[in-house]
């Protein structure tokens, strides 16, 4: 039996952090939740093998320093971006981080297809 995919969350509103981690529950993944970037940052472990789903607008660091301060210290997870109304200027620099941004409200299916496009590809060693 395989590991359900891993996936590290990080939302500062309570309500949306439950029903995304329910979502993503119901659709098979192992979700680890955090209010703040802070708090990932200075977990004890390393994030091990898992997807990162960072919201933009978090207090303090916001989810593009967050994934940043990640990079630095050597942790390459695939990640996904979530905002409302992104920029132009936002999305290129998403896409220059590495990382997909999806934009809310969420639809449908769309957070979900695009982390198991991201753990594809990087299992594929795209």
């Amino acid at each position: 039996m395989t590991e359900a995919p891993r996936i590290l969350l990080v939302d500062d509103d309570p309500a949306v952090r439950s029903s995304l981690a329910f979502a993503l529950e119901l659709e098979g993944f192992e979700v680890e939740t955090f209010e703040t970037g802070e708090s990932l940052t200075t977990r004890k472990d390393r994030p091990g093998d898992a997807c990162l789903v960072l919201d933009y607008r978090l207090p303090g660091m916001n989810g593009l320093c967050l994934l940043e301060q990640l990079r630095s210290r050597g942790i390459r997870l695939p990640a996904v971006i979530i905002t409302s109304n992104p920029t132009r200027s936002m999305r290129r620099t998403v896409a220059q981080a590495g990382a997909e941004l999806i934009e809310k409200p969420l639809l449908c299916d769309a957070l979900s297809l695009g982390i198991k496009s991201l753990i594809s590809s990087r299992a594929a060693g795209i």
